[in-house]
């Protein structure tokens, strides 16, 4: 078994990629693909995350845009623990800190993320070597009625502080599903925004996430 060399045509084609791994651990996806397994995640976080990318044929990398743009599909890792529930949130976009005119929920990237994800659960318990950890069943979702409209409070809401310049005042507590939250390498690293006087600040890049409880849910929903 091999990497693909190219995109997936359909979703079904994606779908079915997805079961050929189900059950391989990370060690073995890794040996086939010829690829170094590092001694673990704490300066390779993303890892796991581009390895399945590269067994499913995801083509986008880091663009901002869907990891399978011709099919309108979002990939996401989630490391889970026994019972299934996730074991740290899930990292969905940047969050543009000077956001421009115009942007509504419906045309925002977090909810072009989101509008069909192929979840890709990996055994994430810390006492598993990141060799030895298994990838679980992949399922696509969508968000329903009302997880949509969650999602689409939390966003107005944080991107309102944004506009009005108070950046600074988001702390990762604000937001029922969705959160904002520092997204760097390292805290040296500075962005542009502005504050509530209309003055161009530098602040740490942020990122939208996904609580645990959200993805907990989603989990849940589909294992029973």
């Amino acid at each position: 078994m091999q990497p693909p060399e190219t995109a997936p045509s359909s979703p079904q084609e994606l779908l079915d990629r997805s079961y050929q791994i189900a059950g391989v651990t990370l060690g073995e996806l890794a040996a086939m693909a010829q690829l170094a397994i590092p001694a673990n995640l704490q300066r390779h976080k993303g890892w796991p995350g581009m390895l399945i990318e590269k067994w499913l044929g995801a083509t986008a990398g880091s663009k901002p845009q869907q990891d399978f743009p011709e099919l309108g599909v979002e990939l996401k890792t989630i490391p889970i623990d026994q019972q299934f529930n996730p074991l740290e949130t899930t990292y969905v976009c940047y969050a543009p800190l000077l956001s421009k005119p115009g942007i509504t929920w419906q045309t925002s990237n977090v909810r072009n993320k989101l509008q069909q994800v192929l979840w890709v659960p990996l055994e994430g318990d810390r006492s598993i070597p990141l060799a030895d950890r298994r990838v679980a069943t992949a399922f696509f979702w969508q968000p329903n009625e009302q997880e949509d409209a969650i999602l689409q409070r939390d966003w107005e809401e944080l991107t309102e502080m944004i506009v009005l310049g108070d950046v600074e005042k988001i702390t990762a507590r604000l937001g029922q599903a969705l959160h904002i939250r520092p997204k760097a390498a390292s805290g040296n690293v500075l962005t542009d925004a502005m504050n509530a006087d209309g003055e161009r600040i530098r602040t740490r890049p942020r990122g939208f996430y996904l609580r645990t409880s959200f993805t907990g849910a989603v989990l849940h929903r589909h294992f029973g």
